[in-house]
């Protein structure tokens, strides 16, 4: 089995467009957003560091959950268990914001509810890259990994950007995309 994406190069990923790269580069600027909001005094700004988190992580868990989840159930062992355990990490995330929206800016609760997300948002990105991807990486081969990294960015474009409270976490369609 593969080690962590975290460590490997771009070319060892399957290229700038494999899923495994998209991945990582999403799970970069992620960090970096967290660790604005951690550094910013002005609340503002704050506000702004974290509104953009959390549009980049709904729209890249949309994606996960309805391009890629599909792709590690059907073509990785023990993968139905493996996603069903990082969906449940992003209906956390999902829960929390939503508590989020609902409090005041200055609210003690919210930042102690912000603070609960971010250590939820790491937590899901090592599950991902230590645990998901790695077996994914061993289970395609570097078309397989464009494909579905095509798929995934197309629809990450067009997916909800906050919570939604009517919004299904595993999406109807459970399409592989492992054999096209």
């Amino acid at each position: 089995m593969s080690g962590t994406i975290k460590d490997q190069t771009v070319e060892q990923l399957g290229g700038r467009r494999s899923i495994l790269a998209r991945q990582r580069r999403e799970h970069v600027e992620m960090d970096r957003l967290m660790d604005r909001y951690r550094s910013l005094d002005d609340d503002r700004q704050r506000e702004q560091a974290f509104k953009d988190l959390v549009q980049l992580v709904f729209s890249h868990a949309f994606a996960e959950e309805t391009v890629l989840w599909p792709a590690i159930r059907s073509t990785v062992p023990d993968g139905e268990a493996l996603t069903s355990r990082v969906e449940e990490e992003h209906q956390q995330i999902n829960d929390l914001v939503a508590d989020i929206e609902r409090l005041a800016p200055g609210d003690p609760e919210r930042e102690t509810k912000v603070q609960q997300t971010f250590t939820l948002i790491q937590q899901d990105i090592r599950d991902e890259e230590d645990l998901l991807l790695p077996r994914l990486q061993d289970a395609m081969d570097t078309a397989q990994l464009r494909r579905i990294g095509t798929a995934w960015e197309t629809v990450r474009h067009t997916a909800p950007t906050h919570p939604h409270p009517v919004i299904p976490r595993r999406p109807p369609a459970t399409r592989s995309w492992a054999s096209r």
